[in-house]
This record gives structure tokens, C-alpha cells and sequence, in this order.
């Protein structure tokens, strides 16, 4: 396609705009370093714990409504053979985060945790935990793949520029401002990035409302006009699998370290709490627009557009559709605007895994054996791992260019067997390290079992209604929910079993390995204050939004 010179301007101008708020950010950042008493990592993770109620609601927004999210639920929408039914994944976050402030802020805010593997540190020890953490940190590097490869395929709608290089280029401004400010550039480049995203998608939507190419949406939400309703239609034997692609995505996105790394810089737990509540909303207010479009996209004739015949489905461009769509349906202007909407929603969620991976990693698997790490030290770790994660997430798009591959990848690790484990290290207090590491595997292995067609792994384990559609498997049951029901169960058994066995001195206290009898009140672990001190660094809530003053 030819080169789109008012496109590639916006882009320049926002990339530019981007990097040059997140180095004035990371200059305030430095200044807070100075004059704190905290360290290196509550600064550069977390900003000292003083983000407020406001730039919280911005971070934590922005950080799930990326690329991903925009393109994929106007392409959703759009499918005919799916539909509104399968695209709700605004309704899924704002179900996460409701959840999340509900049953998840309080007590990892109020514990003073640095991220979210703090817990597991706590009682399972460094060992096993950084074991455990291996697999929140894959997550998050699965993340980045899946935001840049939206924003490449975006920006490849306009220019005749390689892929690769826009996705690289991409993942650099991400990077470089990620490196120089923690997350004080990460929470001030998200309230630009959310603010542009939020007025330039409310825009673009009236424009492609306006359009005379579509019928009324209306009518085509429930008639075959052009193509199958856009409303989509639930088959009985597609319930369970909608349901357990439902919980995966809402429920899941709490064993990720983005959503705890938001509650957790918060200025207080209330705070924390709030920022959920409020961003549950929010995220329901931007998946509008993508719906509307979505609706117009499975609405319209293509004939009477430029765009022409056949439609983006039947030439295999359906994941660009709302690109497409702006591009053909609306003015020059209003078509730049829209991309500037997906550039930022894309870089706010990239910078985000970039930060998240780095803290599980430098807290978890660096710090624990390296104890006597200076500050200074932290802050290369920090740096070097920034771009390493940056650098190794970006190569991934070469493997896949499918947005889906990356998520299914990311969200199946966190959902059945991240989470287990996060509920019961929370909730359960019988939960001890023996249970842990057979839930691990529990999950892992009945996971591989059920197969997965992207992966081309083969269904081995087949639950009823599991039928053979075109020479692959296809689960008709809630597989995903039943593997993390069964580490859940497999946690909280074998970790009652081996608690009585070694308490009650039928197992011998020297095959005791995790030391299940010691496990009374848990000391805090590395990185993390006792929650008596929190009251002395907690900013009141009506002071500035991320104070880095002096």
C-alpha cells in the first residue's frame, strides 16, 4: 500500500511526544530517588507508593486497553462467524478488576508487597518461588509480541514500510523511556496515551456512524444482510467453551503482574481499591467504539467503498478491519486521529509487560541471591533487563505474526496455573510448598494434555463432546477452568496431607524439605516493609496526583 504521509506524521509526532513526557518523567524520577529512604526498586517499580487515585486510574486502564484490545474486539464483532457474543472482552476486564479490588487489593496493598510473587517468597522461601516465577514472567514476555504485532499490522495499513522495522521502532520509544523512568514515565506516558485514546476513539466512531456505505446497524444486528448478524449466535454445544474463555480472561488477568503492580504503587489500600472500581468502568466506556465499528464493518458494501470487493473476511484481512475501516469510511483527519488512538493504546500496554517482567525478575529470581546488591547494581539490573525482555518480546514477532498464538500462550499460563497458586498463597493458610509444586504440575500436564490447535498439540486428555471437526480435537467442556480447578484441588491436598504427616511425626522432620513444621508467622520477605511503616511513606490522597518533587 502506498505511503500515507499524514499517517506517518501523527505517528512521528505522538512517538516524539511519548518519549520526550517519559524522560521528563524520568528526571522528577531521579529526583525522587534522592530524596527517598526506600530503594531503588520501590522507586523504580513502584513510584515510592505515591500514585494517587487519578494517574492510578489512567495507569491501570491504559495498561489493559492496548492494541490488542482495540483491534480485537472490532475484529470479533466483526467475524461472521463469531460476533458481539465472543467479543467481550471489555465486560471481562471490568469483571477482573472489580474482582481484583474486591478480594486482591487489600491484602497485597496492605502487606506493603513489592510484586506479586512477594507472598510466595514469604512462606515457600526464594527457591521455589523463583521457580514459581518463571511462569508470570514467560506471561509477560508473551505480552509484548502481542501489542507490537497490532501496532505494526496498523501502521502497515498506511505506509509501505516493513513490518519488522515498525514494530522495532515501536518496542525502542517503549524501551528507551521505560529504561530512564520505571514506572513514574509508565504512569505519566499512560495519562497522554489513555487521554488520546479515550478523544480520538469517541471521535472517530460519530464519522464512521455518518458514512451512507452500511445499513443500518440495527437491522443487521439480527438479519443476514451482508453477512451473518453481528450480533453472533451461541450454539448449546459452544456454551462451556464461552464460559471458560470468559473466566480465562477475567478472573485470569489477576494472576498478572500488571494489574498488582497498579494496586500496589498506590498511595493507600482504599486508594488501591478505588483505582479498581473506577477502572472498571472506564475500560466499559472505550469498548464502545470498537463495537460500534465492528457493527458498521459486518454492516457495510464494500462495492460502494474504495476499499472494493471482496470483503476484508474473504480476503483474510479481518484483524484490520477497524484500521480498514477508518481508513476508507472516514475523512484524512479523522483517520490519523484513529491511529493515533491504536499507536497508544498499544505503547501503553508494551511498556507495562516490559516493567512487570523486569520486577518479577531483578525481585524474585535476582535480588534473592544476590542479597547484597547495592542500589546502584539494582538499577543496571533493572536497565539491562528492560532491554533484554524488550529485545526478546520484539523477536518473538518473528515466530508468529497471529495476535491470538501470544495470547492464548499468555493467558493459559496465568489462568491455570498462576492463579491457583496466587488464591492460596492469599486465602488459604493451610497451603504450604509441597502442594505448590504438585498443583504446578497438575497443571501443566493436564493443560498439555487437552492440546491446543494453534499449537498444533494434539488432544490427549478428552473431556465429553470433545469431536473432530476438519482432523483436529475440538473441547467442548470448560477445559481451561477444569485444569485450574484441579491444581487448586491438588494444592490444597497435598499440602493438608503433608502438614498432618510431618506434624504429626509419621514422616520424619529431616525429609521435612520445605519445612512445613517451622511455617508459624511468616518474616517479611526481601524488598517488602512491614505494614507498621506504611503509614509513615503513605502520601494523603489529596496531594498532587504522582508527586516526584523535591
Amino acid at each position: 500500500m502506498a505511503l500515507h504521509i499524514p499517517g506517518l506524521i501523527m505517528m512521528v509526532v505522538f512517538y516524539l511526544l511519548v518519549l520526550g513526557i517519559g524522560i521528563w518523567a524520568s528526571v522528577k524520577s531521579k529526583k525522587m530517588e534522592k530524596n527517598t529512604f526506600t530503594g531503588q526498586i520501590e522507586v523504580s517499580f513502584l513510584a515510592n507508593r505515591k500514585v494517587s487515585l487519578v494517574v492510578g486510574v489512567f495507569t491501570m486502564t491504559a495498561t489493559w486497553v492496548g492494541g490488542a484490545f482495540i483491534i480485537g474486539v472490532a475484529e470479533t464483532v466483526y467475524d461472521p462467524t463469531k460476533g458481539l457474543i465472543w467479543a467481550l472482552l471489555p465486560l471481562q476486564m471490568s469483571v477482573s478488576f472489580i474482582f481484583g479490588g474486591l478480594f486482591f487489593a487489600k491484602p497485597m496493598r496492605d502487606q506493603n508487597y513489592i510484586t506479586m510473587m512477594d507472598p510466595f517468597q514469604r512462606k515457600y522461601g526464594k527457591t521455589l518461588t523463583g521457580l514459581l516465577a518463571i511462569v508470570p514472567f514467560i506471561s509477560e514476555v508473551m505480552w509484548v509480541p502481542v501489542t507490537l504485532i497490532s501496532l505494526g499490522v496498523t501502521i502497515s495499513i498506511f505506509s509501505d514500510l516493513p513490518l519488522s522495522l515498525c514494530i522495532w521502532i515501536s518496542a525502542a520509544v517503549a524501551i528507551i523511556y521505560t529504561v530512564l523512568g520505571g514506572l513514574s514515565s509508565v504512569a505519566f506516558t499512560d495519562v497522554i496515551q489513555l487521554s488520546l485514546v479515550f478523544c480520538s476513539l469517541w471521535l472517530c466512531a460519530p464519522f464512521v456512524l455518518a458514512s451512507d456505505v452500511y445499513t443500518d446497524i440495527t437491522q443487521t444486528a439480527f438479519n443476514h444482510t451482508h453477512q451473518a448478524p453481528w450480533l453472533g449466535r451461541l450454539k448449546s454445544d459452544e456454551v462451556w467453551r464461552w464460559i471458560d474463555q470468559f473466566l480465562s480472561m477475567s478472573v485470569g488477568n489477576l494472576a498478572f503482574q500488571d494489574f498488582h503492580q497498579r494496586t500496589l504503587s498506590s498511595s493507600s489500600t482504599s486508594t488501591a481499591r478505588m483505582i479498581c472500581f473506577i477502572a472498571a468502568g472506564v475500560v466499559i466506556v472505550l469498548g464502545i467504539p470498537p463495537v460500534l465499528i465492528g457493527a458498521v464493518a459486518a454492516s457495510t458494501d464494500w462495492n460502494m467503498t474504495s476499499y472494493g470487493s471482496p470483503s476484508p473476511y474473504e480476503r483474510g484481512e479481518a484483524a484490520m478491519v477497524l484500521p480498514i475501516i477508518l481508513l476508507h469510511l472516514t475523512p484524512t483527519a479523522i483517520f490519523v486521529v484513529g491511529m493515533g488512538a491504536i499507536a497508544g493504546a498499544a505503547m501503553s500496554s508494551t511498556d507495562s509487560c516490559l516493567l512487570a517482567a523486569t520486577s518479577i525478575f531483578t525481585t524474585t529470581i535476582y535480588k534473592p541471591f544476590r542479597q547484597q546488591a547495592s542500589d546502584r547494581e539494582l538499577h543496571w539490573v533493572i536497565c539491562f533487563s528492560i532491554v533484554a525482555v524488550g529485545i526478546v518480546g520484539t523477536s518473538l514477532t518473528y515466530l508468529d505474526n497471529s495476535i491470538l498464538a501470544f495470547w492464548i500462550l499468555s493467558s493459559d499460563l496465568t489462568y491455570t496455573i498462576m492463579l491457583p497458586q496466587l488464591i492460596c498463597i492469599l486465602f488459604i493458610k493451610v497451603s504450604n510448598g509441597y502442594g505448590a509444586v504438585i498443583g504446578y504440575i497438575v497443571a501443566f500436564v493436564m493443560r498439555v494434555l487437552c492440546g491446543e490447535p494453534v499449537f498444533h498439540l494434539p488432544v490427549i486428555l478428552h473431556f465429553p463432546g470433545c469431536t473432530l471437526e476438519d482432523g483436529v480435537y475440538i473441547q467442548r467442556w470448560p477445559f481451561k477452568t477444569i485444569c485450574m480447578l484441579s491444581a487448586l484441588v491438588s494444592i490444597l491436598m497435598f499440602s493438608y496431607v503433608s502438614s498432618f504427616l510431618f506434624n504429626k511425626g509419621i514422616l520424619p522432620e529431616r525429609w521435612d524439605v520445605f519445612k512445613v513444621k517451622l511455617q508459624g508467622v511468616p518474616a517479611p520477605a526481601d524488598g517488602a516493609r512491614e505494614c507498621d511503616g506504611e503509614k509513615a511513606h503513605v502520601q494523603n490522597e489529596n496531594e498532587p496526583m504522582l508527586d516526584t518533587g523535591c
